[in-house]
C-alpha cells in the first residue's frame, strides 16, 4: 500500500506542504530586486544554466541563472568578479534549500548610473508620464509606419526585415539619429519631433540593439521620455534584449522586448491579412444568401396571401351564404320556440277558462241582478236565480239557505 505524504492529518504539513508554503512566502515577501555580491563557485551547466554562489564578507547564498537569462550576457561571467543580479528570492523545494533566481546581472561599478535612473524613473512616474491611462493605443493596421534609430544600428536591419517578410506592402520612413554617445538623448528627441511635425505616420518605433548599461544609457535621459509623452503617434520602444528595462520603455505606448518584436507588433502579416479577407468574404456570402432565403420566405408568405378579386368575390359569396343559412337555422328555432311557449300558454290559459272549470262540475250562480253569487245570505227565500252549467242554464228559486 502506497502512503500519501502530500496531505497530512489536520494540524500537520507535509514536508512538501511546508516549503511550497515557505517558497511562497519568500516570493511574495520579496519581490525582483538588485543584490550586490562577488562570484564564486561558477559551475556552467551543459544545459547552458550558470549555477554560482554570491558572497559578500560574512555570508553567501546560492544562485542559479537558467540558460535563456545566460545567454543575454554580453561579457563573460568567472570567478571573483564584483555584480549586481537582479534575482528573485525563492525556494528551491526538492532540496530544500534557499537560493536566489537571477534574471539579469550586471557587473559592479554601475552604482551612479542605476541611481540616476531610479530617480528619474521616480520623478516621472510621479508626474504620471507612465500613468497607463495615458498610453495611446497601437492601430492595428497602420498605413505607414516610422522607425526612429541610427542608419548603423543592426536593430535597423532586423526591423526591415521583418516588416518586408511580414508585410511588404507596408511603407517604412526613417527618422535617423544616433542611439549612443554624448547628444545622442537630444537627437532622439529631435527625430520624435519632426515625425510628429511630418505627421506622415500612424505608429513610431524606437530601437536599439542590445549593449551595456553605458551603452543604453540614452534612452534613460528625461528629454527622450518627455518627448515620448508629447508625441500625438504611438510609440513603441524596443531597445536591447528581453531583460533590459530603460525609461523610455516605461514613457512608451508600447514596450517591445527587441528591435524584432517592436516591428511584429505594428505589423500583421500578410498570410494574416489575406485569411482575414478570406473569412469576411465568406461572412458576406453566408449572409447575403441568408437574406436572399429570408427575402424568398417573405415573398412565398406574400403571395399566398395575395388572392385574385374573383376568387375574393367567391369566397365571400360562399360566406354569405353560410352566414343566410345560419340565419335562416336560428330563426326558425326561434319560431318553433315561440310556438311552443304560446302552445303552452294557450293551454294554461285555457285550464283556467271557466268553460273548463264547469267542465270539471263546477257551476255558475247569478241573482236577479245578474251578479255572480258567492254567499248565501245574499239572497233571501223566494228570490229567482240563475244557475249556469257546463251544458245548458238553470233558472230556480231559493226555497230554503242553510248555513
Amino acid at each position: 500500500m502506497e502512503l500519501d505524504f502530500s496531505a497530512g492529518r489536520a494540524g500537520v504539513l507535509s514536508v512538501s506542504q511546508l516549503l511550497r508554503s515557505a517558497r511562497e512566502v519568500l516570493e511574495r515577501r520579496f519581490p525582483l530586486q538588485w543584490i550586490a555580491g562577488e562570484v564564486s563557485n561558477l559551475r556552467p551547466a551543459a544545459s547552458g544554466h550558470l549555477y554560482f554562489t554570491l558572497k559578500d564578507e560574512t555570508a553567501q547564498v546560492d544562485c542559479v541563472m537558467f540558460r535563456g537569462r545566460a545567454a543575454h550576457l554580453d561579457w563573460d561571467l568567472a570567478d571573483g568578479q564584483r555584480v549586481e543580479a537582479r534575482a528573485l528570492v525563492t525556494l528551491y523545494e526538492p532540496r530544500g534549500r534557499f537560493q536566489l533566481n537571477v534574471e539579469a546581472m550586471r557587473r559592479a561599478g554601475l552604482g551612479p548610473l542605476y541611481e540616476r535612473f531610479l530617480k528619474l524613473k521616480e520623478k516621472l512616474e510621479r508626474e504620471g508620464l507612465f500613468d497607463p491611462g495615458v498610453k495611446r493605443p497601437i492601430p492595428d493596421h497602420p498605413r505607414q509606419i516610422g522607425v526612429v534609430t541610427s542608419l548603423a544600428a543592426a536593430a535597423l536591419r532586423d526591423v526591415l526585415t521583418t516588416l518586408r517578410r511580414r508585410n511588404p506592402s507596408i511603407p517604412v520612413i526613417i527618422y535617423p539619429a544616433p542611439v549612443q554617445g554624448e547628444g545622442a538623448a537630444a537627437k532622439l528627441a529631435q527625430a520624435l519631433v519632426a515625425a510628429n511635425r511630418r505627421a506622415e505616420c500612424d505608429v513610431l518605433l524606437l530601437v536599439r540593439g542590445g549593449g551595456s548599461i553605458e551603452d543604453l544609457w540614452q534612452f534613460n535621459e528625461e528629454a527622450v521620455a518627455r518627448a515620448i509623452r508629447a508625441s500625438a503617434i504611438p510609440v513603441v520602444v524596443g531597445v536591447g534584449h528581453e531583460t533590459d528595462f530603460t525609461i523610455a520603455d516605461f514613457a512608451a505606448d508600447q514596450r517591445a522586448p527587441t528591435p524584432t518584436a517592436a516591428a511584429e507588433l505594428v505589423s500583421v502579416t500578410r498570410e494574416a491579412l489575406l485569411s482575414r479577407v478570406t473569412e469576411l468574404a465568406l461572412r458576406i456570402s453566408r449572409e447575403t444568401a441568408r437574406r436572399m432565403e429570408y427575402a424568398m420566405q417573405t415573398v412565398d408568405a406574400l403571395a399566398r396571401r395575395l388572392v385574385h378579386p374573383a376568387e375574393r368575390l367567391r369566397g365571400l359569396r360562399q360566406h354569405l351564404a353560410h352566414l343566410a343559412a345560419r340565419l335562416a337555422a336560428a330563426t326558425a328555432q326561434q319560431l318553433n320556440e315561440i310556438r311552443r311557449r304560446l302552445d303552452i300558454a294557450r293551454a294554461q290559459l285555457e285550464s283556467l277558462g271557466h268553460d273548463a272549470v264547469l267542465a270539471r262540475g263546477y257551476s255558475l250562480t247569478l241573482n236577479e241582478r245578474n251578479e255572480i253569487l258567492r254567499d248565501a245570505s245574499k239572497v233571501k227565500e223566494g228570490d229567482r236565480i240563475a244557475t249556469t252549467l257546463a251544458k245548458g242554464r238553470l233558472v230556480s228559486q231559493v226555497l230554503k239557505k242553510l248555513p
